[in-house]
């Protein structure tokens, strides 16, 4: 089946477009050039996760870190790094020294043309309070890893969702080459 040419905007928000190519709609984000996603593990073994309220779920969301990459006037251009370093900051108050590229894939490809890239943050000092921006109202959890999926699975029957990004960050960070 070919993917063809043939985009139409079928509507316009303030944040995404409705699109349409041959018969198939989706979505797609106006005014960011990628989302990036943290695996921030700290030098005891924890892993640094978030969690906000999230409108089309009508629910709490466990999630590791994330946000969109060049998404205001100031920050186009911005590499995977910097926004990966921001939002990492913005969102839990850590810094890290390292940030290591782990891998990258669509978030839900029937849905929307989202390319999500994974980064595991390492070498993670505390500088600020987090919690998001101005637009955010974001709680930071840390858990070691040998009870991530108990806790997981206890917030989940607690009724939080999950972001299947965590499952797949732990496992690139597990399988990621030592350098």
């Amino acid at each position: 089946m070919s993917a063809g040419n043939d985009l139409r905007i079928l509507w316009q928000g303030r944040h995404l477009d409705a699109v349409a190519r041959g018969r198939w709609e989706f979505v797609r984000r106006r005014g960011s050039s990628g989302v990036v996603g943290i695996v921030p593990i700290t030098d005891d073994g924890r892993l640094v996760l978030v969690e906000q309220f999230r409108p089309p779920i009508a629910r709490p969301s466990i999630e590791l870190p994330a946000g969109l990459v060049g998404d205001s006037p100031d920050l186009q251009g911005e590499s995977l790094i910097v926004a990966a370093r921001r939002e990492l900051h913005e969102e839990t108050g850590y810094e890290a020294r390292r940030m290591t590229f782990l891998g990258e894939a669509y978030s839900s490809p029937g849905l929307s043309d989202e390319l999500v890239t994974l980064m595991l943050a390492g070498g993670l000092s505390k500088t600020g309070d987090g919690g998001g921006d101005d637009t955010e109202e974001i709680t930071v959890h840390e858990v070691a890893l040998g009870e991530v999926y108990d806790y997981l699975a206890r917030r989940f029957q607690a009724g939080a969702a999950i972001d299947f990004k965590i499952y797949a960050g732990l496992y690139l960070a597990e399988h990621a080459p030592r350098t």
